[in-house]
């Protein structure tokens, strides 16, 4: 079973990195990461490369599709390739889904129309533009339409956790799970728009502001 990632310049690493520590966990999932070329792409912050191994032309036909985001995607709505190749994958997907922002692209690929789908609470407003109606939610899956998103960056964890359940089973998921010790026990709870305080927020939206 082969999982593609797509690549781009300024993507957040937990995104990708996140599902694809889940994902290569089980011996009968291969995780391959995909770019507009071959070779390194840099994080948001310009502090991580990650090299792709394969163009999106030579990956025609993956078996599930998880698209990271970060703040390169904003540019990549307007993407023809990436488009056209999103539309042309899913039709044989098993899943087609993604973290984040990455939410931005497969609704820019007219998947998402009409659909509800979570992204990170920053580009909801952004998300419903495209055609999808956000909620905040940590995963919104539609599993008739073959379609999965997570909301921002961590929670990629969660939704690969649920994938390998979907694509495998049960069990697969909870050894993956224990493989990476995956127990959350955050020191603070402000995880989520709804939990946070009004300076948490502001402060938040600051460093935010400061890496755009």
């Amino acid at each position: 079973m082969l999982v593609a990632i797509p690549l781009f310049d300024r993507f957040t690493a937990l995104d990708a990195v996140g599902p694809y520590e889940v994902l290569q966990r089980v011996p009968t999932i291969d995780v391959v990461f995909i770019g507009h070329r071959r070779g390194e792409v840099r994080t948001e912050n310009g502090m991580l490369g990650v090299s792709c191994d394969a163009t999106f032309d030579e990956v025609r036909a993956p078996d599930v599709v998880v698209f990271p985001g970060g703040i390169g995607t904003r540019q990549l709505i307007h993407d023809e390739q990436i488009r056209a190749w999103l539309q042309s994958v899913h039709p044989t997907t098993t899943f087609t889904t993604s973290v984040c922002t990455g939410a931005l692209l497969l609704a820019a690929a007219g998947l998402l129309d009409g659909l509800t789908a979570t992204t990170h609470w920053s580009a909801a407003e952004l998300l419903n533009e495209l055609g999808a109606r956000y909620v905040p939610d940590r995963v919104v899956e539609h599993l008739p339409q073959r379609m999965v998103t997570a909301a921002g960056v961590s929670s990629g964890i969660d939704m690969a956790l649920r994938l390998v359940e979907l694509l495998v089973d049960r069990e697969a998921a909870t050894a993956a799970q224990l493989l990476i010790e995956y127990d959350p026990q955050p020191p603070f709870d402000s995880g989520s728009l709804a939990k946070a305080d009004e300076a948490t927020r502001a402060r938040a939206d600051e460093y935010r502001r400061a890496r755009h």
